[in-house]
């Protein structure tokens, strides 16, 4: 594997991304690295990762959100390993709406497209709305989610508020919960009685466009 020399930052990136996807983490966002460095914005962070790959530090799959691989990770396979992830339902990426979750069969996923192995936890939701297009979430994608896992500041969460079920961006701010949009046209959740999460974003699968 010829990787070109590294800069100090882009090696200490690296070993980020590295420890985050060891530990069974989904591969860090430009927000989470450039949060993790003190970055002043992502930007910086979005251009370090451009040169991590250009180098041949990093494998990027086209059209995958968040789907990196160390470039050492990346083994030829004789055959794609594959899983398949229930699909419970939709959920509203807008206003919050009282759902049962239903059943509609299953999604099957690339593992190393998705970077992760799924388990027993793993499940996948229709997104209906758009209220998380600031983190290129829209209308008609899957979120494949993980129950169980605490979630960090700024991870996207499926979440019950109130007993109203919804997708958002999960936010700490003086160590209170609250769901925080990415559309400006749809206002911050703040629970009035409780919040439950119920998966954690791992992955987003897009349809082609027809």
């Amino acid at each position: 594997m010829n990787i070109k020399p590294l800069s100090r930052k882009q090696e200490a990136i690296r070993t980020f991304i590295a420890a985050e996807l060891g530990a069974g983490r989904p591969c860090p966002s430009h927000r989470e690295i450039a949060s993790h460095f003190r970055f002043a914005s992502s930007y910086a962070a979005a251009c370090h990762v451009q040169a991590l790959i250009r180098k041949g530090a990093l494998i990027a799959f086209a059209g995958k959100a968040r789907a990196l691989r160390l470039a050492e990770d990346a083994k030829p396979l004789r055959r794609a390993a594959v899983a398949e992830i229930p699909i419970f339902g939709s959920i509203p990426a807008g206003f919050g709406q009282d759902r049962e979750q239903d059943v509609e069969g299953c999604v099957t996923v690339d593992m190393a497209t998705i970077g992760f192995k799924p388990t027993r936890n793993t499940f996948a939701l229709r997104v209906v709305g758009d209220s998380m297009i600031g983190r290129h979430v829209c209308n008609g994608d899957i979120v494949i989610l993980e129950h169980g896992p605490e979630p960090r500041h700024g991870q996207i969460v499926a979440a019950l508020i109130d007993r109203k079920s919804t997708l958002k961006t999960f936010v700490l701010k003086n160590n209170r919960p609250f769901l925080k949009a990415e559309n400006p046209k749809y206002p911050d959740l703040l629970p009035s009685e409780e919040l439950m999460i119920q998966g954690v974003f791992r992955a987003l699968i897009r349809k082609a466009s027809e």
